[in-house]
């Protein structure tokens, strides 16, 4: 991608057909965001400075809060502007907007697996525990886990941003990597086989591994006292919402995109909305983690 490239801009056409909607959802996104924001800082602040909470479940934690944080400023900040007046972006700041999202649907799912893992062993292998699960082992698994989205998102980016576009104006809410290949003029067999690849590894096998560990955990469980089970359903509980928000949220995301043109404009506004607004679920659920471990 040259520079002129870079710097072609992209039009959001969706909010064009707002009209007097748009007050309403600025201040409605303004304040879920700042909200978000403040509630997962805090939470950050907690870990950091509470000795006690420097094990592994905590690292994982305070890093899902990172991961909400990057999450949320990565599409919040892009909708109310757009929202206000500018309802055009550059090509390169469209593909920093998938860069960025595809590292925290990436990360949430990755960190989320990790928590089952760790519940997991201290639930059904506790005298094992301290030797499988240790503070060192989670810092390499993390830094495994972000080099790993890393190159595999700027990979993707890089394919992007090959692209020649013949189109310009995008009925989306926020940029993803379909929605700039469906803007070229080329078709692009490549980047959907490297994407899908992509999301067996980042997505798929982290969700067999939170759903294998839970199955293991609650017939565990279940042999238990009644009242082993109810401590165990109080420590699961918070993770296992997190997780299924999270995952129908992405769900109905994928949906979204492949077949928001097919619905009624307004429809398609609608869901967009909704999508953005309940996909980073990590900004507003962590929180319940910490009153449960």
């Amino acid at each position: 991608m040259n520079s002129s490239e870079s710097l072609a801009s992209v039009t959001f056409t969706v909010y064009g057909s707002l009209r007097l909607n748009n007050a309403a959802l600025l201040i409605c996104i303004s304040v879920l965001y700042v909200a978000g924001l403040c509630i997962n800082l805090f939470l950050l602040l907690v870990v950091c400075m509470e000795s006690g909470l420097h094990r592994p479940m905590y690292v994982l934690l305070v890093n899902l809060c990172l991961s909400g944080v990057m999450g949320s400023s990565s599409v919040c900040p892009h909708i109310i502007t757009h929202l206000l007046a500018d309802r055009e972006a550059t090509l390169s700041g469209c593909l920093t907007q998938v860069f960025f999202i595809n590292v925290y649907s990436g990360c949430i799912f990755c960190i989320l697996a990790l928590m089952a893992y760790d519940r997991y062993v201290s639930i059904c292998a506790p005298l094992l525990y301290h030797s499988l699960v240790t503070p060192a082992k989670v810092r390499l698994m993390l830094l495994l886990l972000y080099s790993g989205l890393g190159s595999s998102s700027a990979v993707q980016v890089l394919l992007t941003s090959r692209l020649r576009l013949c189109r310009h104006r995008v009925d989306k809410v926020v940029c993803d990597s379909l929605v700039v290949a469906n803007l070229s003029c080329e078709n692009t067999p490549l980047i959907n086989v490297f994407g899908l690849c992509c999301a067996v590894c980042w997505i798929l096998f982290p969700c067999l591994l939170v759903i294998v560990s839970y199955v293991h955990i609650f017939m565990l469980v279940l042999k238990s006292s009644r009242a082993s089970q109810m401590k165990g359903l109080q420590t699961l509980t918070p993770h296992l919402l997190t997780f299924i928000n999270f995952s129908v949220a992405s769900f109905f995301g994928v949906i979204y995109n492949r077949l928001s043109h097919r619905v009624p404009e307004a429809v398609s506004v609608d869901q967009g909305f909704i999508w953005t607004l309940v996909l980073p679920p990590a900004v507003v659920l962590p929180e319940t983690h910490c009153y449960h471990y």
